[in-house]
């Protein structure tokens, strides 16, 4: 052989090899993508006292979990370091008991944070559950529990360190038995105007508690809407909060509910939480799944397995029963759901329609409901995933 041919034979042989490395590090890189845990959905739901957030991920694996507090506010971070995301909702909204919202972060280069933004001042107990799903999914399963024990500690030990009783100083330690001193006036808590210039309960006051939602509220006042129950809560620490009630006689199956969350903090906006709801709906199927929904989590020890056989064996088939016939009561007067959104939303005379495509979307059995963003600025949720509500975001400057 001469030794051009040698030349010739040595350069076809470093060309395969060169093509054999490449292959192997693009089915190397290709394996790598494959074999990352995808984090696919996530959902927010209760059950009697317990606030769950459910991811399902493609393959079982343990997120870092830790807490902080950002801007004042307490917050649960879940970390899946290497995974990639599916369709994930940037943002969930909160239970309105201890979680405000969910929000979820991405990384291009693989990376995925779920933050849960809780709100201050309520104490709480976590838990955690990793089980099967189908399709060789896993669903991790984040519990949150109320945690009355801390309150209690906390609201004693000031009577702990006082060596002789005294009046309550604070709204917050005084109890129903103590006469004095008298409550604060509704001026400490936000209202401007002097005390019985306006009804309680009425829309006068809601108009003055949320400007924002003004063209809104004439609406339902002038639709005919009537505000049933008007309450007043506190969380310890922070400044009274409120939340009403409308209910329509042409309506029975709807409710339209509101809440006023004043901010604790300054430059934090007060939030106020406007939804109409299918929760007044009536029938075998609702009635129980409300029953159900109460059990405690000791109830669901005795008659399931695990949390997971709860889920899927007993509130998944009556959620998809509840989807057809919440769509039923929207299907009758579409037109109540979107005057409520074309009113709320002025400046975006789409959602209307987009909320009635989604609406009509065929329900897929596989899925006991869906929740979609239907805005962004201002948040607008529309949920499918019991009682069909659409619920609407305005914050105040505090």
């Amino acid at each position: 052989m001469s030794y051009q041919n040698k030349i010739i034979r040595g350069k076809f042989c470093w060309a395969g090899v060169f093509c054999l490395c490449l292959g192997l590090l693009v089915a190397a890189a290709a394996w790598g993508r494959s074999s990352a845990v995808e984090v696919r959905r996530l959902g927010l739901s209760r059950v009697g006292e317990n606030t769950m957030l459910t991811v399902v991920l493609s393959r079982a694996v343990e997120p870092r979990i830790s807490t902080r507090t950002q801007g004042g506010k307490p917050q649960l971070v879940m970390e899946f370091p290497q995974a990639q995301a599916g369709r994930l909702p940037t943002r969930l909204a909160g239970d309105d008991l201890l979680v405000e919202q969910v929000r979820t972060e991405s990384s291009p280069g693989g990376g995925v944070k779920i933050v849960v933004d809780l709100f201050p001042e309520l104490p709480y107990k976590f838990w955690r559950q990793v089980r099967g799903a189908a399709g060789g999914q896993t669903q991790f399963i984040l519990g949150l529990t109320p945690d009355p024990s801390a309150v209690q500690a906390r609201q004693a030990a000031p009577a702990r360190q006082t060596p002789t009783p005294e009046p309550p100083q604070t709204p917050e330690v005084m109890t129903e038995k103590e006469p004095e001193p008298p409550p604060p006036a509704p001026e400490d808590y936000g209202v401007k105007e002097e005390r019985g210039a306006v009804a309680t309960g009425s829309f006068a006051e809601l108009r003055r508690l949320i400007p924002k939602a003004g063209p809104l509220l004439q609406g339902l006042e002038s639709d005919g809407w009537s505000v049933s129950e008007s309450r007043t809560y506190d969380r310890p620490g922070q400044r009274f909060s409120r939340d009403f009630v409308l209910t329509h006689r042409r309506y029975p199956e709807l409710s339209i509910q509101i809440v006023n969350l004043p901010a604790n903090t300054p430059n934090v906006p007060n939030i106020n939480i406007i939804m109409l709801t299918t929760d007044n709906l009536r029938g075998e199927t609702a009635d129980k799944y409300r029953g159900m929904r109460q059990w405690s989590f000791g109830r669901i020890k005795q008659e399931y397995e695990d949390i997971g056989d709860f889920f899927d064996e007993a509130l998944k088939p009556l959620r998809i029963k509840l989807r057809q016939e919440t769509k039923n009561v929207v299907m009758r007067d579409p037109k109540v759901f979107q005057t409520f959104l074309q009113r709320a939303c002025p400046q975006k005379p789409q959602l209307s329609q987009k909320f009635m495509e989604y609406v009509n979307e065929r329900v897929n059995q596989r899925f006991e409901g869906v929740q979609y963003t239907l805005s962004e600025t201002p948040l607008v949720i529309l949920n499918m995933v019991d009682f069909l509500y659409v619920k609407v975001f305005f914050l105040e400057a505090g």
